[in-house]
């Protein structure tokens, strides 16, 4: 952990106010004098870094959800998975859940750890087109608790924004934690300037889920991210013996599909709660790949290319028929 530099106070009043250096949140702060002494204010230079490393990322998108315990982070590696499952296309997973990091272990990369070079933190590949970024690798071990205020947190996804080797990518996809906090006013404050594509919103069938997603859409709508479509996650339990579905989480209200009509946002599909999915996560394997036939890869295979088309991309078979 020793290479995350130091951050901000809490309640930070920024280098762009007038109460810089001066506010009772900046006693203490090694910065305090420089932001006291007059110099130029002006906006966070951390969005200009963040802009001029994404430029050649055509396609980042945010995974949201108001709702804990709804598989923000099986989604985004199964999305993840799919995307990459086209050789053409370059795919990198940022982990924004800091507190929280499941993505090391559901991408088979629990053990690995960043490498620094000249162009900046090296992301950890997977596969030879999909590469994936988390406090998880810093971490000396995966049993050490991340107990950060919302400053240090914002500086980690500023680094993973500005400071890592991204390349060429055709998707970028931030999993994040829960709610509207820190984490997601920091990726978009970043993000807005270097061109956001939008946000995929993820949720379960029940009405206790639905209320707090419905949430995260007017947090989009208030903060200006296009909300790309709606994935609702358990809709029903495939059995491992027999593979019938099971409805799982009744809806009263009609689930995400009639949730996503009455908020005026595309619905992309609906994923089963299959046991292998779980397996597969745990120990890292791609399921998309040693499960091809299974419900959840016919799923997400539909809400892959439901989201290409949402992004007008264009897939290696759409190459072939032209």
């Amino acid at each position: 952990m020793s290479d995350i530099p130091e951050e901000a106070p809490e309640h930070c009043p920024g280098t762009a106010s007038d109460a810089a250096g001066k506010a009772s949140a900046c006693a203490g702060c090694p910065n305090q004098n420089v932001c006291a002494s007059g110099a130029p204010k002006g906006p966070d230079p951390g969005v200009a870094l963040v802009q001029e490393r994404l430029v050649d990322v055509k396609h980042k998108i945010l995974v949201l959800s108001g709702k804990g315990g709804v598989g923000k982070s099986t989604v985004t590696n199964l999305l993840a998975r799919g995307l990459a499952r086209d050789p053409e296309k370059n795919i990198g997973v940022v982990d924004l859940d800091i507190c929280g990091p499941s993505i090391p272990r559901m991408m088979g990369a629990l053990n690995e750890s960043i490498h620094q070079s000249n162009a900046g933190w090296s992301p950890i590949y997977v596969e030879d087109n999909l590469c994936v970024m988390s406090v998880g690798f810093m971490l000396d071990s995966p049993d050490d608790a991340v107990i950060w205020r919302g400053p240090k947190k914002n500086g980690l996804i500023r680094q993973f924004l500005s400071e890592v080797d991204w390349g060429s990518l055709d998707f970028l996809l931030l999993d994040t934690p829960p709610g509207t906090s820190d984490e997601h006013l920091s990726a978009v404050q970043y993000l807005r300037s270097a061109g956001l594509t939008g946000a995929i919103i993820v949720t379960t069938p029940q009405e206790v889920a639905l209320l707090d997603v419905r949430k995260e859409i007017d947090f989009c709508n208030k903060t200006g991210i296009k909300v790309l479509g709606v994935v609702e996650n358990m809709s029903q339990f495939v059995c491992p013996k027999c593979t019938k579905p099971t409805e799982m989480f009744p809806s009263k209200s009609g689930g995400a599909e009639q949730m996503a009509k009455e908020m005026n946002v595309p619905f992309l599909g609906s994923l089963p709660l299959d046991p292998r999915v779980g397996r597969a996560c745990d120990q890292g394997d791609n399921i998309m790949e040693v499960e091809k036939e299974s419900l959840v890869s016919k799923a997400m295979d539909k809400i892959v290319k439901g989201l290409m088309t949402i992004c007008g991309v264009v897939t290696v078979d759409e190459d072939k028929e032209d």
